[in-house]
């Protein structure tokens, strides 16, 4: 009976560890999804599109690229490639992450995956690099992935409802550049981060003379490439200076 209230304490604590986690970063997401609300609506989807996106594919930079693309009758094929192209981090972040839950049945697995957005990985990773490791980290990222989810959907609900009511001066618009800063800047530690969101910012300005907002596409291909890349010639080069020593 102890062990089991032991091993029950453990996962509570790990799950409200990430709910308190993630917690900071909701001060960006909720004005973020109440614009996302409003957009939605304004590029011609209904209210219940607008929504099931949100829960569905749960993905603020996605959703946000869908619709600017949808406005301007981009191609499907285009649609679908920057999508998609933006979500490619996101398989990063499962390989990253696969290190800590790789040993977890099918179905926590995908709903771990479902959860997994930039400010759960953000905060998740974190935690599982930095504090000593348990049976029960997984319940970390459900926690940031749930607090997050649940304030996704809310303020998505918000837009959706008062959005027209909203003055334009308000400005929640400044809301998705925010949230971005805030994951990313934690993030850029060490030379690989730094120059591929370098190189990923330079190819966004210089291409955005493309077609069918096609830059999208090559900054997501030039920042992955340069943070592959770098990370290569800094663990080669690491390694080259251990060997020597």
């Amino acid at each position: 009976m102890t062990n089991k209230f032991t091993r029950k304490n453990s996962a509570r604590n790990e799950f409200v560890s990430g709910l308190k986690d993630g917690l900071p970063l909701q001060i960006g997401v909720i004005p973020f999804g109440i614009v996302f609300g409003i957009v939605g609506l304004e590029v011609g989807l209904s209210p219940l599109q607008t929504f099931l996106m949100s829960s569905i594919l749960f993905g603020g930079a996605s959703q946000i690229v869908f619709t600017q693309l949808h406005a301007t009758a981009t191609p499907f094929a285009v649609l679908v490639a920057t999508v998609s192209a933006v979500n490619l981090r996101h398989l990063l972040y499962g390989m990253v992450m696969s290190e800590y839950l790789r040993h977890l049945p099918l179905k926590w697995r995908l709903i771990l995956g479902y959860l997994l957005t930039d400010e759960a990985f953000a905060v998740s990773h974190q935690r599982y690099t930095q504090r000593p490791t348990s049976d029960f980290m997984h319940y970390h990222l459900l926690g940031s992935g749930v607090i997050l989810w649940f304030c996704w959907q809310v303020s998505t609900a918000i837009g959706i409802l008062s959005g027209p009511t909203i003055p334009e001066s308000f400005q929640l618009g400044f809301a998705i550049p925010l949230t971005f800063i805030a994951v990313i800047i934690p993030s850029l530690t060490h030379f690989p981060a730094i120059f591929s969101a370098i190189s990923a910012g330079l190819a966004a300005l210089i291409f955005q003379f493309l077609p069918f907002n096609l830059w999208l596409i090559v900054a997501a291909f030039c920042g992955i490439m340069a943070g592959t890349l770098s990370s290569y010639v800094s663990k080669n080069y690491i390694k080259k200076i251990q060997e020597r020593q």
